[in-house]
């Protein structure tokens, strides 16, 4: 595990915090910290121009080769870039789908073509993503997709639904798990295809969240199509490629997300300490664990990082889940029990919230989405811990 940074690193983190200081200003001076979760909806013309900004100046996709497009940064290089950037109060990004899940599966498991036509895209900032994976009936059983897709000559024909989808409104393109083997079940059979969101097949539906947002949208596909060679790995690979794309979930942005985590937890503590909570000697140990919480997140990160990079899932990975979306649940109780009773006051009618009334609406779905705690703790037993799967009752 690698804690420390060199001198040549820490003179890229000066260089990537100069240049957010002297363009996150201006036009895009309002975007700080917006659009991270439970504001994801928020101000998206502008954060996609911000997006587009980044990509235009080479901030984007920042670890890919640089043949691809990218920088070619070492793992420690990626640690500074999201650390800086969320420090620097950078929005949250309308690319993130794109570059962190569909471009590195691309280039894990894509063709030259595919990555020809898809990668410029995600770089630029001009083509955003979002995923289809979930389902009505397979959430985190993802192993569940009902979803069809037949081939028709030169092109995929798709027939389902998806659900929770992040983006959809504003995606350019979706990366669908369906199913091609129609007398398949389970992991067999799957196909992982790259589907053009704005065509008359695909009907999004926004849902209304108790944040006041509508942030994740259910989407419906009525034959819609794509290229026959829109197919990520080959008809039946599907398991295997979005086995890969959950990997690369869990890799360096994660440690910009402790980030995030950590402004929250220094606005907890500035206010416990202006109106006199933080003498509270609970509340002090409260604030404590959680400090103490973020430290095992970011430690764990970096030894997950540290370890070789094969594409599958490490057990120091498979942890990490559930540990950061228990950690931030219960954040979001530490900072509804600092504020008190203002907690239970809005600035307005019905959703003038703030961001930490936000942030905790917002953490009551951290442990069910991507995976609940539940699928989690099956996912460890089984794979990390190498103990017996319980028989499904007949």
């Amino acid at each position: 595990m690698h804690l420390r940074f060199s001198d040549t690193d820490e003179a890229f983190r000066r260089e990537i915090a100069g240049w957010l200081k002297a363009n996150l200003c201006g036009e895009f001076a309002a975007l700080k910290g917006r659009g991270g979760p439970g504001d994801e909806h928020a101000l998206f013309d502008e954060r996609l121009a911000w997006e587009q900004k980044l990509g235009a100046a080479g901030w984007t996709c920042v670890g890919w080769p640089k043949e691809c497009g990218g920088r070619g940064l070492s793992v420690s290089q990626q640690v500074i870039y999201f650390e800086e950037y969320a420090r620097a109060g950078g929005p949250g990004r309308v690319g993130h789908i794109g570059e962190g899940l569909a471009g590195p599966t691309i280039l894990a498991f894509g063709t030259e073509e595919q990555k020809k036509r898809f990668l410029p895209g995600i770089v630029s900032g001009k083509e955003i993503w979002c995923q289809g994976y979930s389902e009505p009936n397979a959430g985190s059983d993802l192993a569940n997709v009902q979803t069809r897709a037949e081939l028709q000559g030169d092109e995929w024909v798709i027939n389902g639904q998806k659900i929770w989808t992040s983006g959809a409104q504003g995606s350019d393109w979706c990366f669908v798990v369906c199913r091609t083997d129609p007398n398949s079940s389970r992991h067999n059979g799957l196909a992982y295809l790259l589907v053009p969101m704005k065509q008359n097949g695909v009907t999004v539906r926004p849902i209304d969240q108790m944040t006041g947002d509508s942030e994740f949208s259910e989407v419906f596909f009525d034959n819609a199509r794509t290229a026959a060679n829109n197919i990520v790995g080959k008809p039946g690979e599907g398991w295997k490629v979005a086995m890969g794309t959950l990997a690369f979930e869990r890799g360096v942005s994660t440690l910009g997300q402790q980030m995030l985590f950590q402004n929250e937890l220094d606005q907890i503590i500035a206010i416990a300490k202006k109106n006199g909570k933080a003498q509270d000697p609970v509340m002090r140990q409260r604030i404590a664990d959680a400090w103490i919480g973020l430290r095992l997140q970011r430690y764990n990160a970096l030894r997950t990082l540290s370890a070789e990079q094969t594409g599958d899932v490490s057990r120091e990975a498979m942890i990490t889940k559930i540990f950061w979306a228990t950690w931030h649940r219960n954040l979001g109780k530490l900072a509804m029990d600092v504020l008190g009773a203002e907690s239970e006051i809005a600035d307005g009618a019905p959703y003038a919230l703030t961001g930490l009334q936000r942030m905790f609406l917002f953490t009551r779905s951290d442990t069910i989405y991507a995976g609940s705690n539940q699928i989690q703790r099956n996912i460890i037993s089984e794979r990390a811990l190498g103990m017996p799967r319980e028989p499904r009752p007949a």
